[in-house]
């Protein structure tokens, strides 16, 4: 925010621009937006030329107070908190399993009214939970640390192709061949002891697209 003023001081600008730049700093400094309030200084044209910062100080204690704090309300009569908290980060990873369907996986919303459909939705998203739990310890047993999607989305860097011979009798054979992978995906498959194949691969049985 002092970066702000003293651009303003040297050369004032428009007003507009600057209090969107002011709600963009507040947007990612949330706990600031709370302790400070900022009022921009306009000159003779109206234009912005500084800034006043006040500071609540019983807002800024609050802050100080509350910082690393974590607030859990529910309606369990359990005493112990460590078990209520992994309860929670249990919840969170149910949530997370909903959310891996739509992004990691790539699902479109899918609106059920049965109640069939409706079950067999949340059990995709069980087997979603499970793999993804399974996925993150297994990056921990191999000293990879937890984070799944950052392993996927390295990994998605990996390229194959498909090859296409025209063998006798009118027919093709289609050999796929995976890309060579950079330095760091290299390294990252050989921590998970996994192996890209290096000779080419016949497929068969490949169903033609539509053109």
């Amino acid at each position: 925010m002092d970066e702000i003023d003293q651009s303003l001081r040297k050369k004032a600008q428009k007003r507009e621009i600057i209090e969107r730049r002011i709600g963009r700093w507040l947007g990612r400094n949330t706990l600031s937006e709370k302790v400070f309030t900022v009022k921009v200084n306009v000159d003779k044209e109206k234009n912005a030329c500084s800034l006043s910062i006040s500071e609540n100080e019983s807002k800024l204690d609050w802050a100080y107070a509350g910082q690393g704090a974590y607030l859990l309300r529910n309606n369990y009569r359990e005493k112990d908190p460590k078990r209520l908290w992994r309860w929670y980060i249990q919840l969170t990873q149910v949530e997370d399993a909903f959310r891996c369907t739509k992004s990691d996986l790539g699902l479109r919303p899918v609106y059920h009214h049965k109640k069939d459909r409706v079950q067999a939705h949340i059990f995709i998203c069980f087997l979603a939970l499970v793999m993804w739990r399974m996925l993150e310890m297994w990056l921990q047993s191999k000293g990879l640390g937890n984070c799944a999607r950052q392993v996927l989305l390295e990994l998605e860097k990996l390229r194959s192709m498909d090859i296409v011979l025209p063998i006798k009798k009118g027919k093709e054979a289609r050999l796929r061949l995976v890309g060579k992978p950079d330095k760091l995906t290299a390294d990252l498959l050989h921590k998970m002891n996994l192996k890209i194949p290096t000779r080419p691969k016949i497929i068969e049985n490949v169903v033609q697209k539509n053109r």
